[in-house]
């Protein structure tokens, strides 16, 4: 299984990024998969899941400014994230669990200035 993510960079506040989280050896489609985050000096935390019954959660300081998407066809899922805002600064990694198995991505670094 290998998880490649991409699309970070430097964005002013309240501008806009999209992820990209590309994978081969999995289907998107019969797992969860997520975006997490970790800022410098904090612990990784959960931004967006997106389970295999379709279910989505977010985490609330993202509600409503970030979107988790899946394109089934390219094995793909994708993290929108709008209006953002300086503490969205981290380095963002994509997730995919199957059964009791997790395995991660290699992560892609967001930063918010000015």
């Amino acid at each position: 299984v290998q998880l490649q993510a991409s699309g970070g960079g430097l964005v002013q506040p309240g501008g806009s990024l999209r992820l990209s989280c590309a994978a081969s050896g999995i289907r998107f489609n019969y797992n969860a998969v997520a975006w997490y985050r970790q800022a410098p000096g904090k612990q990784r935390e959960l931004v967006a899941i997106f389970r295999s019954d379709r279910s989505i959660n977010y985490a609330n300081a993202v509600k409503g400014r970030f979107t988790i998407s899946r394109d089934i066809a390219k094995n793909t899922v994708y993290l929108q994230m709008n209006n953002l805002k300086p503490e969205d600064s981290a380095v963002y990694f994509c997730k995919v669990t199957r059964g009791s198995y997790d395995f991660w991505g290699q992560g892609t670094l967001v930063t918010v200035s000015s």
